[in-house]
């Protein structure tokens, strides 16, 4: 069965990003660019091969 789930960054990669906005004199990205930058979404998940037996 295929299902949808929700891939997260890590927390030190968000703060590696937010780290990096500090400094940054431009306008935020759009809440869709911050997800597609930390890869952050969703990703389809087979249950019946998810690596257990």
């Amino acid at each position: 069965m295929m299902t949808m789930q929700t891939s997260q960054p890590s927390k030190e990669a968000v703060r590696e990003y937010l780290e990096r906005r500090t400094n940054d004199v431009e306008p935020p990205p759009t809440p869709e660019e911050i997800r597609r930058q930390l890869g952050w979404g969703l990703v389809m998940y087979d249950q019946k091969h998810d690596g257990r037996f």
